[in-house]
């Protein structure tokens, strides 16, 4: 099986997916690990699916080696599915320029997770439901695409007050209370039991089974 470029600058993402992988016949190394700067993509498709293939097909043709790239979010009920696509930078309305662009990683966090909580001000428990959701894509060096999976992390977002919660995880983790009883963040359970039934857990362990498929005639 060839090493597979995980296309992501999110380095929170990285390690997930080698914690994922770890144990199995892949090589995973991140953009970082090549040693060279690229350009982002410009995520403007509607769905987690266009977003991830956008990411996949640019990278691979950028590196010349196989990519694997997701795109991730947030889904709350209660706000017709919003965050969604636009969930690393909800805060700006989507916006990745000018303000959003001068601020790191967690501040950018925290400018989202303060947005969510404000957006679901007065919303009772019972419909504070949400789900991340992940959506990953394999391109080729050429980039076509060779796969596509999917995966989904039930639960709500707690009331203020309640949350945020926890050092472990990154973005809406500390808001995120884990379904079926709701008493736990995200960021709150350890990494081993998170990466067991993750939405990007899920994804990926649909995609591993899809690899050896995929490379079997390599």
């Amino acid at each position: 099986m060839p090493t597979i470029v995980f296309a992501s600058q999110n380095p929170g993402k990285i390690r997930e997916l080698q914690a994922l992988t770890q144990g199995q016949n892949i090589d995973i190394i991140g953009l970082a690990d090549l040693d060279r700067e690229f350009d982002e993509p410009t995520e403007d498709g509607d769905s987690f699916l266009e977003n991830a293939t956008i990411k996949a097909v640019q990278y691979a043709k950028a590196t010349g080696m196989h990519c694997l790239a997701d795109d991730s979010g947030l889904i709350v009920d209660a706000l017709d599915g919003k965050p969604g696509v636009i969930s690393s930078h909800f805060a700006f309305d989507g916006v990745s320029e000018g303000e959003a662009a001068s601020l790191s990683r967690q501040q950018r966090d925290d400018r989202n997770n303060e947005r969510l909580l404000a957006d679901l001000d007065g919303v009772p428990d019972e419909q504070r439901t949400a789900r991340f959701t992940c959506t990953m894509v394999l391109a080729s060096p050429e980039g076509l695409v060779l796969a596509h999976t999917k995966g989904e992390f039930e639960g709500r977002i707690g009331q203020v007050g309640e949350v945020p919660r926890g050092s472990n995880g990154f973005g809406y983790d500390p808001l995120f209370l884990v379904a079926p009883d709701h008493k736990r963040t995200s960021a709150e359970m350890e990494p081993a039991e998170k990466n067991a039934i993750s939405h990007r857990a899920r994804a990926v362990a649909s995609m591993i089974e899809t690899l050896g498929s995929v490379f079997k005639d390599s």
